[in-house]
């Protein structure tokens, strides 16, 4: 054991446990020689498997067992018992997994397999009639999930990836969250190294921009003029920020953030001032301000609702929302808006004056559809996909934050713009463009942190008429279930990890049946 390796705690599962003592779908923690290693029972079988997530390390005995995947807590990855293999986003590395042996009334876990790297040899025989490429334009979740997932089930053709960004992909939610906040090094943001995209045959196209897509010749125009030809085209090109039209707007202290540079130059910035104003009270905004409090800075958010995030999760979470920022330090100015954004100082409309060295702009984001409007596909508030991400011309799919898709939980076509969701889709559309014909029917999920409380969001509720809640907000020990009518579309907790895999969960029977 090295010298900063926690110590192991629980049983030894290589000296065996009794049957009788494991529940069917319990998980037991204990271990297999110096290694954290959980137990899980599923009726007569048994699996063992790594006690740690492989996104953020969350703790997996505090998960849930659905059929056969154990599901992480923290933000719903999920793991194959069989064979560890990260079979839901965030998570892209899969468990180790231990041999299981029933002897008598006791269960043994023995010779332990680490997580296989997906080497091409490794690869599955790929289905007949795949497409003689694939293009993905954008290296966001989307785009890399897709990737990887056309390797890991056999497609050998050639896969390019191809992304406007300067970097590749890197994990998103941690640019307006630990790692803007300076607790999250930026080398754990690449979601893979280089080495990784060259072993699996992708190639990285970076600080490349699309610029036109010619369905009937399958072929895409780069800025630079250079053309590419695709056997199928994913657009997982992601969405923009908002820019409002605000006199001073473009003034070079005045920040968005969407990608890592973004990121970069707000930590540059947030070294050189004493006092911020954040213009939008969004998850965005609202984790920005948190991270720049984490770093010292006054910060002054701006925003026209009275109430900040009442539309989507409620009037009773937004309130709580703003009293852990204002806790923190955060001055609020609710229901009024800026009307000039100036050197040293931020004119609002209700005649206020901000004094500020660093404004930052997260009033939302707009799909990025001007390739796909060009290019003939139709267009429904986002790209319209059907119910295999397919868009109105075949061989053409979408995925993350620009498709919009029929959702069988609500019912409703709709678009959303969350990370996790986002992997999924690029999972699925990957399987579709080999053939699969997979409908994608995941339940929406994200989260949202604000210093030491995480909001996690199961469903999509684009509207709704009631909410219940369990528990106690202020105490942050809750779930609040929002309605339209008698149907429950969305389920949001605070501290109930478990509860929100269960809510999780129970929306998927409800659409099986």
């Amino acid at each position: 054991m090295s010298g900063d390796q926690a110590p192991v705690t629980g049983p030894d599962f290589e000296a065996g446990i009794d049957i009788a003592g494991i529940g069917d779908g319990e998980i037991l923690a204990g271990h297999v020689g110096c290694e954290a290693v959980l137990l899980i029972r599923r009726g007569d079988a048994f699996f063992a498997v790594g006690a740690e997530c492989t996104h953020y390390h969350g703790p997996l005995a505090d998960g849930l067992v659905v059929g056969n995947e154990l599901r992480c807590p923290w933000h719903h990855a999920a793991f194959s018992l069989d064979t560890g293999e990260a079979v839901r986003a965030p998570a892209l590395a899969s468990l180790a997994c231990w041999r299981t042996e029933r002897v008598g009334d006791k269960v043994y876990a023995r010779e332990g397999r680490k997580p296989v790297e997906r080497k091409p040899a490794d690869r599955k025989q790929a289905p007949a009639g795949a497409p003689a490429s694939v293009l993905i334009l954008g290296g966001g979740a989307a785009g890399n999930a897709a990737a990887e997932t056309l390797r890991r089930e056999g497609y050998a053709g050639p896969v390019t990836l191809l992304s406007a960004d300067a970097f590749g992909p890197y994990d998103r939610p941690n640019l307006s969250k630990d790692y803007l906040g300076g607790t999250a090094p930026e080398d754990w943001l690449p979601l893979r190294s280089e080495d990784f995209y060259r072993e699996q045959g992708i190639t990285l196209k970076l600080g490349a921009r699309a610029v036109a897509i010619a369905p009937a010749e399958k072929q895409v125009t780069l800025e630079d003029g250079t053309k590419l030809d695709y056997g199928a085209l994913l657009i997982a090109t992601g969405a923009d920020p908002v820019h409002p039209p605000i006199p001073g707007a473009e003034l070079p202290h005045v920040h968005y953030l969407r990608s890592l540079s973004d990121s970069r130059a707000l930590v540059a910035a947030a070294e050189a001032t004493r006092r911020a104003v954040v213009i939008g009270a969004s998850f965005i905004g609202l984790e920005v301000a948190a991270s720049l409090r984490a770093r010292g800075i006054e910060v002054h958010v701006v925003a026209p609702e009275t109430v900040p995030m009442a539309r989507v999760l409620g009037p009773e979470i937004g309130g709580f929302v703003q009293s852990l920022h204002a806790g923190q330090g955060v001055h609020f100015h609710l229901g009024t808006g800026v009307t000039a954004i100036e050197p040293g100082q931020v004119r609002l409309a209700d005649g206020g004056i901000v004094e500020a060295g660093l404004v930052v702009i997260g009033v939302g984001v707009r799909p990025a559809l001007a390739l796909a409007e060009a290019a003939g596909l139709v267009i429904d508030r986002g790209i319209a996909v059907d119910e295999y991400l397919e868009t109105s011309v075949k061989g053409i799919f979408a995925a993350g934050d620009v498709a919009r898709w029929p959702d069988p939980h609500s019912g409703e076509r709709i678009r959303v713009e969350h990370w996790v969701v986002a992997g999924r889709q690029g999972r699925n559309a990957a399987l579709n463009i080999l053939g699969r014909r997979e409908r994608f029917d995941a339940v929406p999920f994200f989260w949202s942190q604000h210093y030491d409380t995480v909001i996690a969001y199961v469903g999509h509720a684009e509207s709704f008429d009631r909410t219940e809640v369990a528990g106690s907000i202020e105490d942050r020990d809750c779930e609040i279930a929002y309605f339209k009518g008698d149907r429950k579309l969305a389920v949001a907790t605070i501290f109930r990890d478990r509860d929100s895999l269960r809510a999780e969960a129970a929306f998927e029977r409800m659409l099986a049946g």
